[in-house]
């Protein structure tokens, strides 16, 4: 299992790298439909569609047509419905819970996660074509509290943060990855080649209570997304949303806390 997860990081990782520093758009955004079509069908499947590959390639035809015919007020109008679906349906389902697998509410509920994952590559592209280290910068929040809150977890986790859902992950744990994003955004402010980050950009156009506030917004969106497919993953019976990657799982289980994230970074990048 570890050999595999090391093949298949490092070949993701070469390709990644290649495609985002090759100065192409075209050869990015074709990856990136790659990657958001094998969302979708990962999509589909937990929400028991019957033509998976079908609904998937429609969305992935959708999600070109739209970033290369992007207008200016559509995605930030995008962004703000991706934001509503998260804090209105998505999120209380955590509490709520799911609908059955059969019925119209079900697939109401595949469409509005399809939208959501729709806006988080939008919002990729819109953050690549500010740079490739800005995208980077603003998957870094991310990435950074899941670590922190796994290596606090594991420390000193005791009270379950989600026992239903993902009974692994602690309140402490998310404490410690929100503390781990806090130092590490504040300590790339003195770092000269990062300035054109999203954290330092967050920080020179907002005080210091608006900067706190965003980055703890956006470690709440990320551990939200997160239960969200792992109560999804639950409903279905499933310990992976794929094995479209070996020893990873599949594509959504790589970027589910990315989904509600990046819609909101792109939101707040256009005020910056």
């Amino acid at each position: 299992m570890l050999k595999q997860r090391v093949i298949t990081a490092v070949v993701l990782l070469a390709l990644l790298v290649a495609v985002l520093f090759s100065g192409s758009f075209i050869a990015f955004a074709l990856t990136a439909a790659v990657f958001f079509g094998a969302a979708m069908w990962e999509c589909f499947r937990l929400f028991d569609n019957r033509h998976p590959q079908v609904g998937a390639a429609i969305w992935t035809a959708a999600f070109l047509i739209l970033i290369f015919n992007l207008h200016q007020f559509a995605a930030p109008l995008l962004f703000v419905v991706c934001a509503a679906i998260w804090a209105l349906r998505l999120a209380p389902s955590l509490g709520i819970g799911l609908p059955p697998r059969e019925g119209m509410n079900n697939r109401l509920l595949s469409g509005v996660y399809g939208i959501s994952i729709l806006g988080c590559f939008v919002a990729i592209t819109i953050l690549f074509k500010h740079s490739a280290l800005y995208l980077l910068s603003a998957m870094a929040i991310v990435w950074i509290a899941d670590i922190g809150a796994y290596f606090t977890g594991k420390a000193v986790g005791k009270r379950k943060l989600a026992p239903s859902i993902s009974p692994g992950k602690s309140w402490e744990g998310a404490i410690g990855g929100w503390i781990a994003v806090m130092v590490l955004a504040m300590a790339s402010i003195y770092v000269p080649a990062l300035h054109d980050t999203f954290a330092v950009k967050l920080a020179a156009a907002w005080n210091g209570l608006g900067f706190l506030a965003v980055l703890t917004v956006l470690v709440a969106a990320s551990i939200v997304g997160d239960l969200f497919e792992s109560q999804l993953k639950r409903r279905a019976g499933m310990k992976d949303s794929s094995n479209l990657l070996p020893g990873h799982g599949g594509v959504l289980d790589r970027i589910d806390a990315l989904i509600p994230v990046l819609p909101l970074v792109a939101l707040v990048d256009f005020r910056l």
